[in-house]
């Protein structure tokens, strides 16, 4: 199975048997990989209950939880890495779950849809509307998105918050990754989807 292009760079980022938790983890994609390709001791938070019974099928570590409750629960330095896969926009308070997150694990990997998309940006000013891509499908009224943000949303973010970043990427459309440290004008009107290795 082909994985989403941000979860092949997560894979890569990730060093072997690393403690993880992976934060709105869905049907464990990530997670069964990462316990196959880098033998990591893996765990999952997903709030939809049948993804947490797909995830418990496959022989995964998976608690049915909502992030912006249950994260206070889990204990200080319990992971190596928690990683967040296009699923901050979706919390109520994503300053308080990057917090939470750095509190009980060590680094985190944490990737966002681009709302700085050119694309994005076009559809807005043409037509006034709500953008609905590939990437950002849904109409404006049934979105699971609460916050829309772009990649220089996220590093001014980080900056606030005292957040170090170790690591920026960015894919654009056609699956390129690239790097980007002073660049960041280019990576928020190019790419889809903006990756991020951040430390306390």
């Amino acid at each position: 199975m082909k994985l989403r292009p941000d979860l092949d760079v997560i894979s890569d980022i990730v060093p072997e048997g690393a403690k993880l938790l992976d934060i709105g983890c869905g049907e464990g994609e990530l997670l069964e990989m990462l316990k196959k390709k880098k033998n990591i001791i893996a765990s999952g938070i997903e709030i939809d209950q049948d993804k947490v019974t797909s995830c418990l099928q496959k022989g995964l570590s998976v608690l049915q939880g909502d992030v912006d409750e249950d994260l206070q629960h889990y204990p200080d330095n319990g992971f190596d890495y928690a990683v967040l896969t296009q699923s901050l926009q979706v919390t109520k308070y994503p300053d308080k779950i990057l917090h939470e997150v750095l509190r009980i694990a060590n680094h985190a990997i944490v990737s966002i849809p681009n709302f700085g998309y050119w694309e994005n940006r076009l559809q807005l000013l043409l037509h006034g509307r709500m953008p609905v891509t590939k990437k950002l499908s849904y109409q404006w009224y049934e979105t699971p998105n609460i916050h829309f943000c772009t990649i220089r949303d996220f590093v001014i973010l980080c900056n606030d918050l005292d957040i170090k970043i170790e690591k920026k990427l960015a894919i654009k459309p056609s699956g390129k990754i690239i790097s980007f440290n002073n660049s960041i004008t280019m990576a928020n009107y190019f790419a889809e989807t903006g990756i991020f290795l951040i430390g306390r």
